[in-house]
């Protein structure tokens, strides 16, 4: 199977809102999948539906064949789904480290929770490859409130990876970072693609277009089109709605 996630239909109305109204893709797998659409669109609304924070009135979500719409985030994490968010979720007063191991210790079984830590070896093991990866070998130890806010939204992708989730949601991941970071995300998110599948919300158009596998344009809390790139850009209605032209 090339899919590995189906959104059927999904629905939420918040009193006479739609916030989100029958929206239907498919996430093909260790490809990116990228949400974008105007301010009050609904993506974040979107990824709260398909990751378990809100229920919706109508539609579906499958993972690998699985239904689990509706399913608390604690339940999909079992499914194989993690998500970062908008606003930065870490422990600042912990280090690095710390942050990590906090987010590998679902890899070990429940009865060894007791244990020290340094029982806990798959988890251990977890940690000191991400921070081998994500480039923080030199920073382990240092408080997270000290780190620069790239390096924070960096931590964060790799504390969802920590899981060992097979589909990663990224919610603005280069929000409010430098243009460096920014292409040294991009090259991070694109990297993981041999690993999982990624869904991504995204501002930053440019990169959309050149990071992205496939685009899902949201207006108004419905889908306006969805194609790869190229095809969406040069959608009549896409450039109407969110380039502001047409």
């Amino acid at each position: 199977m090339t899919d590995i996630m189906h959104v059927e239909g999904l629905c939420i109305a918040f009193g006479g809102l739609k916030a989100v109204d029958g929206v239907s893709f498919t996430a093909e797998r260790n490809k990116i999948t990228t949400v974008i659409g105007p301010n009050g669109a609904g993506k974040t609304t979107l990824f709260n539906l398909i990751s378990g924070a809100l229920k919706p009135s109508g539609g579906r979500v499958i993972i690998k064949g699985k239904d689990v719409t509706g399913k608390g985030p604690a339940a999909l994490q079992e499914a194989g789904l993690a998500r970062s968010f908008q606003i930065t979720n870490l422990f600042f007063e912990m280090t690095v480290r710390e942050n990590l191991r906090l987010a590998a210790q679902r890899l070990e079984p429940v009865r060894q929770a007791l244990l020290p830590l340094r029982r806990h070896g798959r988890a251990a093991d977890k940690v000191t490859a991400l921070i081998e990866r994500f480039g923080f070998a030199e920073k382990a130890h240092e408080i997270v409130a000290a780190l620069s806010h790239g390096e924070q939204r960096r931590l964060e992708i790799a504390m969802c990876l920590a899981s060992e989730p097979q589909v990663l949601m990224l919610d603005e991941p280069t929000q409010g970072m430098s243009h460096g970071d920014t292409e040294d995300t991009a090259q991070l998110i694109r990297s993981l693609t041999d690993e999982v599948t990624i869904l991504l919300i995204e501002h930053d158009i440019g990169l959309v277009m050149s990071l992205s596998d496939h685009v899902v344009v949201m207006h108004q809390g419905r889908k306006l089109a969805e194609g790869i790139p190229a095809e969406v850009r040069a959608d009549s209605a896409v450039q109407a709605a969110y380039f502001g032209h047409g």
